[in-house]
């Protein structure tokens, strides 16, 4: 059975593949990374002041004074990564929130969770900063046929100039060539002049002998 015989199948497409394609497409148009560790540099900010440890039959809590601060932190962080997601012309304010907030957390709120929302934060923020879209296909494809009409407008004016040119130089051949008889004939023209003459001094002479 060949390839050609081969009956198209119609059934449900697979629903695994449909959504890899569905976020693979999401993530390309936008500044997907940089928002995801945005989000994962809140949550250690606003996880630690209000958490409590147990060991053993000891609880640590680690909540500070500076506890509100974390929270409006860490949410402003998760914030801003949704934003750069979902509003991608204000990614590059996002991102520059982004660092600064992280800065701004680590005298405020535990040493930025203990150092673990440090690097996220800094470098999400730097990914938020640097993004931009993929240029359009549609603007390339139309942008070929303008440049390839461009060059063949160039190429029919060359061949017009080109023509003109032939043109001319067989104009100003044509008219020397008509020009050369005209300034010849005077000179053919004296010869005859000159044997007329003779004859009709002959002639005279004749008649007076008569």
């Amino acid at each position: 059975m060949s390839s050609a015989t081969v009956e198209t199948r119609t059934g449900r497409q697979n629903p695994i593949g449909s959504f890899w394609r569905g976020f693979r497409t999401f993530r390309r148009t936008r500044p997907f990374w940089g928002g995801l560790l945005a989000m994962i540099a809140g949550v250690p900010i606003l996880y630690f002041p209000y958490a409590h440890l147990a060991l053993g039959s000891v609880t640590i809590a680690m909540s500070t004074t500076a506890g509100a601060g974390s929270l409006l932190i860490g949410v402003l962080l998760i914030a801003l990564g949704i934003a750069g997601w979902f509003q991608q012309a204000v990614r590059v304010f996002a991102g520059i929130a982004t660092i600064l907030l992280t800065l701004v957390s680590i005298p405020m709120s535990n040493l930025a969770g203990f150092g673990l929302a440090l690097l996220p934060g800094l470098i999400g923020g730097g990914l938020l900063v640097s993004w931009a879209p993929l240029p359009q296909p549609q603007a390339e494809s139309a942008a070929a046929p303008a440049a390839e009409g461009g060059r063949g407008r160039r190429a029919d004016a060359g061949k017009d100039a080109g023509d003109a040119t032939a043109t001319v130089a067989q104009s100003v051949a044509t008219e020397v060539t008509a020009e050369l008889p005209a300034q010849g004939a005077p000179q053919a023209a004296g010869p005859v002049a000159g044997a007329a003459v003779p004859k009709q001094a002959g002639a005279v002479d004749q008649e007076e002998a008569r």
